[in-house]
C-alpha cells in the first residue's frame, strides 16, 4: 500500500516540548479535536460510496469518503447496538464487561474509556444522542429499562469521563422523537400533522445533570441532537480546549419517520422505505452542517472526524429497506452483513484520500487514539483492538492480530482473508475466504482443515480470555 498518510509534523503531533515522556499529556494547543459519529442500523449497502446502486441520497458522507480514508472491511464489534458502543469507548470486546447483547448489562465504572484517557491532556468530552450503555434514571419509567426496574444498570456518561451530554437511553422515532401515533407500527410512520392524535413514545432526553430535557425536541431527531453538539464545540473552542465528541445518531433505527423535506426524493416508494431513506438523508444533512461549522470556525484541518454504523441493517431482505449490499446476513448475525459496516475517516491536514481493505473493528478506535496522542494505557488488562495508524500510514499491509466475535450463540474469528464461523457455540463450523467470497457462499471447511483447526484453537483461547475478564479478573 502506498503511503498516503501525510507526515506528522513535529510541531503538530510529536513535539518534544509537549512530551517529556511518552505518557505525558500533549500540549493542548497542538491536540487535534476528535469527533466520532455512529449511526444506528445503517447497512453496508445503504451508502453510495459502498454501493453505487443505492438511491439513498447522502452527499456529505459520500464526500467524506472521497476526501478521506474509506475502509472496505470495517467491522462493528457486535451485530447489535449496545455491545458495539461499549467496544468503541473501551477498546475491548463487550463480553469482557457484561454487555452481551442490546439492553443487557451496562458499562462498568471500572472500565477505562476514551474520555478518561483524554482528560489529562485537557480534552473536553461530550456525548450526544443515543447512549444505550446503561439506564439514565433510577426513579421514573424511561425507555427499555429506565427507572426502578433497571436501577442496577444505572450508568450515565458523567460516570465515564464525559463533561457534557444530551442523551436517550435507547431508540426514539427519527422525527418528533417524544411522540408517536396511537397503535403505531414498530417500523415507523409518516410525520404527524397538527391535529393528529398523539401518544408519548416513552423515551426521554436527559442532560448532563440528569435532568429531563423538554425544549427543542420537535422535528428531525438528528437535527435535535446536532443542536446540542454545535454549542459544545463552540464552548470548548472559546475555552481553548481540544474536544472529544461522540455523536450517536438514532437514524435509521426503527421507528423511522422523516419530514417531506427529505422524503420528497423518494415519493414513489412505500411509506416504510420512504421514511427509512428520508431519515438517512436527514442525518447526512446534519453531518454536512457539522462539517460546514467546523470549516467556518477554522477547525476542520485540526479535527479528526470518524463515521461508522453500530451493526448491519434491520429486518430481512424481503421486508426491510436497509441493504447489506452483496453481503450475507443482517443485524443480529455474525455473517458479514451483520457486522461489516461503513467506516470513514477524515482529517484534512493529515490524511490524503485512500481506500483500505485491511480488516479493522470498532475496538481499534481507542488504541488508535492512544497511539496518535502517545498516551500509555494505564492497565495490564487485555485490549481487543489495536492501532490502525500503521495501516493508514502505509507502514503495514496486514493486521497483526485476528478479530474475535461473540453474540448470542454465534462465534466468529477473522484472520485476514479467512473467517471461521459457528452458529451454535462450536457444535458446527464454517470457513470462508471473505476476500474472494464476501457473500460467504462457499464453505471451505473440508478443503482447508488445518486452517480451520488453527483458527479454532486461537478462537477458543480468546473466548477463555473474555470469560476471565467477565469474571472481574481484569479489575
Amino acid at each position: 500500500m502506498a503511503n498516503h498518510f501525510a507526515c506528522f509534523t513535529p510541531v503538530l503531533l510529536f513535539s518534544s516540548l509537549c512530551f517529556a515522556v511518552a505518557s505525558a499529556p500533549r500540549c493542548e494547543a497542538d491536540a487535534p479535536n476528535i469527533i466520532m459519529i455512529m449511526c444506528d442500523d445503517l447497512g453496508y449497502g445503504d451508502l453510495a460510496c459502498y454501493n453505487p446502486q443505492t438511491v439513498i441520497k447522502t452527499p456529505h458522507l459520500n464526500q467524506m469518503a472521497q476526501e478521506g480514508v474509506r475502509f472496505t472491511r470495517f467491522y462493528s464489534a457486535a451485530p447489535v447496538c449496545s455491545p458495539t458502543r461499549g467496544s468503541c469507548l473501551t477498546g475491548r470486546h463487550p463480553f469482557r464487561f457484561g454487555i452481551y447483547f442490546a439492553n443487557t448489562g451496562h458499562l462498568p465504572e471500572a472500565e477505562i474509556t476514551i474520555p478518561e484517557l483524554l482528560e489529562p491532556s485537557g480534552y473536553q468530552s461530550g456525548h450526544f444522542g443515543k447512549w444505550h450503555l446503561g439506564t439514565l434514571t433510577k426513579t421514573i419509567l424511561d425507555s427499555n429499562r429506565g427507572g426502578p426496574r433497571g436501577a442496577k444498570h444505572y450508568s450515565i456518561p458523567s460516570m465515564h469521563g464525559y463533561h457534557d451530554s444530551f442523551v436517550t437511553e435507547s431508540k426514539v422515532p427519527t422525527h418528533d422523537p417524544m411522540v408517536a401515533p396511537p397503535n403505531a407500527s414498530k417500523n415507523g410512520w409518516d410525520p404527524l400533522k397538527a391535529n393528529d392524535p398523539v401518544a408519548a413514545y416513552g423515551t426521554r432526553f436527559w442532560n448532563h445533570d440528569v435532568q429531563e430535557v423538554n425544549e427543542n425536541l420537535k422535528g428531525d431527531t438528528s437535527r435535535v441532537v446536532m443542536d446540542r453538539v454545535i454549542p459544545f464545540i463552540n464552548q470548548s473552542t472559546k475555552q481553548q480546549k481540544p474536544f472529544f465528541a461522540t455523536i450517536w445518531f438514532h437514524a435509521p433505527h426503527l421507528p423511522v419517520v422523516s419530514a417531506q423535506e427529505y422524503t420528497k426524493h423518494y415519493e414513489s416508494l412505500d411509506s416504510y422505505t420512504r421514511n427509512y431513506f428520508g431519515c438517512i438523508t436527514a442525518m447526512d444533512d446534519q453531518i454536512g452542517r457539522l462539517r460546514k461549522h467546523l470549516s467556518d470556525k477554522n477547525l476542520s484541518n485540526n479535527t479528526i472526524l470518524w463515521f461508522c454504523s453500530d451493526n448491519g441493517p434491520e429486518g430481512t431482505k424481503r421486508n426491510a429497506p436497509g441493504s447489506a449490499g452483496l453481503l450475507r446476513g443482517r443485524k443480529r448475525s455474525l455473517y458479514e452483513g451483520g457486522v461489516r459496516v461503513p467506516g470513514i475517516l477524515v482529517w484534512p491536514s493529515q490524511l490524503d484520500p485512500q481506500t483500505i481493505d485491511t480488516p479493522a473493528v470498532t475496538s481499534d478506535l481507542l488504541p488508535s487514539l492512544m497511539d496518535l496522542l502517545e498516551i500509555d494505557y494505564p492497565s495490564k488488562r487485555p485490549l481487543d483492538g489495536l492501532s490502525m495508524l500503521p495501516i493508514i500510514r502505509g507502514e503495514r499491509e496486514h493486521r497483526m492480530q485476528p478479530i474475535g466475535f461473540q453474540s448470542a450463540k454465534q462465534y466468529a474469528w477473522h484472520d485476514e482473508d479467512w473467517k471461521l464461523y459457528s452458529p451454535d457455540m462450536g457444535k458446527s463450523w464454517e470457513l470462508y475466504n471473505v476476500t474472494l467470497d464476501p457473500g460467504e457462499s462457499d464453505n471451505l471447511l473440508t478443503t482447508n482443515p488445518e486452517v480451520a483447526k488453527r483458527m479454532k484453537q486461537d478462537l477458543m483461547r480468546w473466548i477463555k480470555s473474555c470469560q476471565d475478564s467477565d469474571q472481574g479478573l481484569d479489575y
